[in-house]
């Protein structure tokens, strides 16, 4: 006969707790009863392994039956592991988890909240979360054991009794509630069981009917497989099935190891489809093939979250708080030791495999950088390893780059910041003078007359490079500087032969004077490519604040104030400048200043128009 017991704290108190501080998501109740059965299973092998129970020839198949009845409203889920006496289910469903509710309620002014999670066994009834009422039907292992029946609406009374229960193992059945009804729903259940419980170590079914019937989890999934015995083949299946990305991935790191900490996993390099497209990867973190969270930055360094993987930790509680994490000491060793094995992997293929490395550059700068960024001593491994292109095409560290013959573009040449001299006093190198582009197509005009001057620069093309020149500026002071190449005419480009001072300044009063656009300052100088006649100018440092503003949608910086229009005195229309009547002064001033500007940024459309407007009218008096 069933008997009736009183639960010492009320789930007015108690559901609260569970929701706001057990957990973020209600649907983790699945993970919960799924891991409870896997558990159960566990223990029962282990019993078995140990001689203290007798296995059941006839149910060897172990696993967890899922299934929903849309009449009963009701979602269940039964496994054949040990199971409980009704001893036991006094002890562990009813005593345990209310007892240490209750504790933690007496607490919860001082505790809170954060210490909650993994302190007390809740998992259970999260499935309170969704369900009006939970029974329980089990029977134990043990010899002679009778089938016992628990029954509770998660309010202040339970019922337990026997009932008829023929097999080993433990069924939940959940009155799911009437807001609730999406988990009655065979899609949603199926993607609860994808998320959660993909990798549990023993099959689960959904809907089992006993014929053909499939497992809709990977009881062995390649990570736990020793990484001599995978192959690429099976490396790129489990990638594709798990992360659902139809590309191959560039490589992959696999993780293995038990000492000091257990640890197994794959982290898999994607490709970047596009350079707008840097999406932010899916780490999966599981505790024993049970899952626990994507991208948790206290075990996985933020910056490795670009990437795709899964990481396995025995020994990181299934249900862990945030401080937990943040405070322990052993979670901090596991997330050193992955951001190791991913420096030793790049290090690695740099050395080895450097055609591929180069191949492959492209689609993991931005991770490296981003990680150089995050990470010192993630920066301090890889340091050596980051790749620019240069002007020809080739990939070069920045030592190879300084090494290789790019003595032209390492130092100006009007000797002020000579590689080696020594400041007067001082007794210190001047760092080396780094030329790079950032805009390949929109530079293309300041590009052509560094080649034409025999100088080589390296390309700084994605979003994240303009914080990282002055990264590597800030971490190596004394050893170089970068500049871009429309920012240092007077170092990279001027031609040793300037010409006199006074005619200099003449002419560029004189420009000055017939623009229209009074802001810009101009300077006259002696370029070495003589078709030019006239670049824009910007300083390093007034260019990158304008951009570290746009990056973070501030207003402020390259305005035409900022700028300096360079006149080419080598250029024969600049050198017939002094010539021309005032009218035709203000025309070719403008036109050149209009040439030079589209050189280096858009027109505005005013600026466009008028533009336009002067390349008819010299297409008119060249044909005429």
């Amino acid at each position: 006969m069933a008997k009736q017991g009183n639960i010492q704290i009320s789930s007015e108190n108690m559901m609260p707790i569970i929701k706001k501080w057990l957990y973020s998501d209600k649907d983790i109740f699945l993970r919960e009863i799924v891991a409870n059965g896997i558990d159960a299973i566990t223990k029962y092998k282990k019993l078995i392994d140990m001689g203290e129970a007798r296995e059941d020839e006839n149910d060897k198949h172990y696993c967890v039956k899922i299934s929903v009845d849309k009449d009963a409203k009701t979602l269940t889920v039964e496994d054949n592991g040990l199971g409980m006496t009704e001893e036991e289910v006094e002890k562990y469903i009813t005593q345990i988890a209310f007892s240490g509710a209750a504790d933690f309620l007496s607490k919860y002014e001082k505790a809170g909240g954060d210490g909650i999670i993994g302190h007390f066994g809740l998992g259970f009834y999260s499935a309170y979360m969704v369900s009006d009422d939970i029974e329980i039907f089990t029977k134990s292992y043990r010899e002679d054991a009778k089938g016992v029946h628990w029954e509770s609406d998660g309010e202040s009374v339970y019922t337990i009794g026997e009932c008829d229960k023929k097999e080993r193992g433990t069924k939940i059945v959940m009155h799911i509630s009437d807001g609730e009804k999406e988990f009655l729903e065979e899609a949603r259940i199926r993607s609860l069981i994808g998320k959660y419980c993909a990798f549990m170590p023993y099959d689960i079914y959904f809907n089992f009917t006993g014929k053909e019937d499939k497992p809709l989890n990977d009881t062995h999934p390649l990570y736990l497989k020793n990484p001599k015995d995978c192959t690429d083949e099976e490396y790129k299946h489990f990638y594709h099935k798990t992360f659902h990305d139809y590309h191959d991935p560039l490589f992959w790191i696999h993780l293995n190891m038990e000492y000091p900490f257990r640890l197994k996993g794959i982290l898999y390099f994607p490709k970047v489809k596009s350079k707008v497209e840097l999406e932010r990867g899916k780490v999966e973190l599981f505790c024993n093939q049970v899952y626990i969270a994507d991208n948790i930055k206290e075990v996985i360094p933020e910056f490795l979250t670009l990437l795709n993987g899964v990481i396995d930790c025995p020994d990181i509680p299934l249900n862990v708080s945030r401080s937990f994490l943040q405070n322990d000491g052993q979670v901090r060793k596991i997330s050193r030791h992955i951001t190791k094995k991913v420096a030793d992997k790049l290090t690695g293929l740099f050395k080895t495999d450097r055609e591929k490395y180069e191949q492959c550059w492209n689609d993991i700068s931005v991770f490296v950088k981003v990680g150089c960024l995050k990470d010192e001593d993630f920066y301090s491994k890889v340091k050596d390893i980051i790749i620019f292109k240069d002007l020809g095409g080739k990939y070069k560290s920045l030592q190879e780059f300084l090494g290789e013959g790019a003595e032209e573009a390492k130092k100006p040449e009007d000797g002020k910041a000579e590689e080696g001299k020594k400041e007067e006093g001082k007794g210190e190198k001047e760092p080396v003078t780094v030329y790079y582009v950032s805009d390949e197509s929109g530079q293309a005009q300041y590009i052509d007359m560094f080649k034409n001057a025999g100088l080589n620069a390296i390309v700084c093309d994605t979003f994240v490079d303009t914080h990282f020149v002055s990264f590597l500026e800030y971490k190596e002071p004394a050893k170089y500087r970068f500049m871009r190449i429309d920012a240092d005419v007077d170092a990279a480009l001027k031609n040793a032969d300037g010409g006199s001072e006074e005619e200099n300044k003449a002419l560029a009063e004189a420009v000055k004077a017939s623009l229209e656009n009074t802001n810009i300052a101009v300077k006259a100088e002696k370029l070495k490519d003589a078709a030019i006649p006239a670049i824009v100018n910007v300083s390093e440092f007034t260019r990158r604040f304008s951009e570290m503003n746009a990056f973070y949608g501030l207003e402020g910086g390259d305005s035409d104030r900022d700028m300096t229009l360079i006149v080419n005195t080598a250029n024969p229309v600049m050198q017939a400048f002094g010539g021309l009547d005032e009218e035709k002064k203000k025309f070719v001033a403008n036109q050149v200043y209009y040439l030079a500007m589209l050189a280096y940024k858009k027109l505005s459309p005013e600026e466009m128009k008028k533009f336009v407007a002067g390349s008819g009218e010299l297409l008119k008096n060249f044909i005429g």
